[in-house]
């Protein structure tokens, strides 16, 4: 989520260079990690390499580990227009067309000479720390990588949420596996000694953050809604589920992004797209699903065009369950890691996904729900149409349901969604008319 969506000069109003402040800011920082990483070994400093869902950032900082996201560098790749290539050359090497695209991204872009999206040098890993939250293939991809790097990989098992809340044994089990596996490991990697108070002191870092994410987040109750809760919420989110969760810049950040969408309410302005504020609000949808990000701009603009926007969605929680309360805990470090990780969203179980749907429906006043059904990624995909009918029963809403890949530009038929969406955008208006002769 590094590049930035940048305003026109024409379209600039007062009090928008504001807006710019945080985005510019978020940019900056997101840089500054790819430079972290391109110098990390040069100043001796251990890279560790982990995914976005139950990442344990803070923990990493307290071995002074630089930190790799190959997921992040897959979708920047992605929003860059490289991830075709990659994605052709490691289908070469012999990975299959149905294997996660972000994987093949990424291993293609292994191939191609360890060079990062923002063009810096991406360094070999001397751990892999894989946090399994939901998704089966970040531990095949992470055997890829350790096959081809020879680096050590230590892996949090992390129970899947089956009943729809976290037990006592399961917050044990994954708070032995730190004090037992991952931290004696990442002390070794590094030749750091665990400090907890220092752990403790990023967590009331990550805590500040996080209020002002949710704060942001939710402030599109309001109508209009001041910002887009998928497209605009995927440049929010980059910060606190990458590498910089627990820093006082991102508390910065947080702090910056939260008084300008403030500002935005105060003004009843709608969200900024890549063309300037939005026209009138017309539809309030909740997404399910990840975004296309190789045609990302195109995508966004087939809503906006049509006065639609995104209220909430579910990939804005991929890396957090904010909204529901969930803080870092500096009086209990470890067991907060335990219930960041268990609280993910591709770690809860459908009944609980479709509770959470309906749930942002009714706050949010949303017109209805769409499904983004990525096809290469069955952590997301599994289950969507049984979400789509259960959610349309539930809420009398309509629910749509439309196809793209992640970073797969093959899998983006843009004219088929457009056709899809203004078809769901009639179903809409149509159901406003009937409920509104039925009063």
């Amino acid at each position: 989520m590094n590049t930035v969506v940048q305003m026109p000069e024409s379209k600039k109003k007062v009090p928008v260079a504001q807006k710019d402040d945080a985005m510019n800011y978020q940019k900056e920082l997101l840089a500054s990690n790819y430079m972290d990483l391109a110098l990390a070994h040069s100043q001796g400093r251990k890279v560790a390499a982990t995914f976005v869902p139950g990442n344990l950032n803070e923990l990493l900082m307290c071995f002074n580990l630089a930190r790799s996201l190959p997921e992040t560098n897959a979708l920047q790749n992605g929003m860059r227009k490289k991830s075709g290539k990659f994605i052709m050359d490691a289908e070469r090497d012999g990975h299959s067309e149905d294997v996660c695209t972000y994987v093949k991204a990424d291993l293609g872009a292994m191939m191609g000479g360890e060079i990062g999206p923002t063009g810096d040098p991406l360094p070999r890993p001397d751990i892999l720390l894989l946090s399994y939250t939901g998704c089966f293939t970040f531990m095949k991809w992470f055997e890829l990588i350790r096959h081809k790097y020879g680096c050590e990989t230590v892996m949090l098992h992390v129970p899947y949420q089956s009943e729809g809340r976290i037990q006592p044994n399961m917050r044990e089990y994954v708070v032995k596996q730190l004090k037992e596996t991952v931290i004696p490991t990442l002390e070794r990697i590094s030749g750091i000694k665990f400090d907890i108070d220092k752990l403790r002191g990023y967590m009331r870092e990550s805590a500040k953050a996080e209020d002002d994410l949710v704060k942001v987040l939710q402030s599109a109750k309001m109508r209009p809604s001041p910002i887009d809760g998928y497209f605009g919420a995927v440049y929010y989110i980059g910060p606190i589920f990458t590498a910089f969760r627990g820093t006082p810049e991102a508390t910065t950040y947080y702090r910056m992004l939260r008084e300008e969408i403030e500002q935005r309410v105060r003004d009843g302005r709608g969200p900024v797209t890549p063309e300037g504020d939005m026209g009138e609000e017309k539809y309030r949808l909740i997404v399910e699903g990840p975004p296309n990000w190789t045609s990302f701009r195109e995508f966004w603009k087939m809503f906006y065009d049509e006065g639609a926007v995104v209220v909430s969605s579910t990939y804005a929680k991929v890396g957090g369950l904010y909204d529901f309360g969930f803080r870092h805990d500096p009086e209990n470090p470890l067991e907060s890691l335990a219930d960041y990780c268990l609280g993910c969203y591709t770690n809860l179980s459908l009944p609980s996904r479709i509770d959470m749907i309906c749930k942002y429906i009714d706050e949010y006043q949303a017109d209805g729900l769409l499904i983004n059904s990525i096809k290469s990624c069955n952590s997301f995909s599994a289950g969507q149409l049984l979400i789509l009918r259960e959610v349309e029963k539930r809420t009398g809403k309509p629910a749509a349901f439309i196809e793209t890949d992640l970073v797969d530009p093959r899998y983006f038929s843009g004219a088929n969604v457009k056709n899809r969406l203004e078809s769901y955008f009639q179903m809409i208006k149509q159901k406003r008319t009937a409920l509104a002769g039925a009063h």
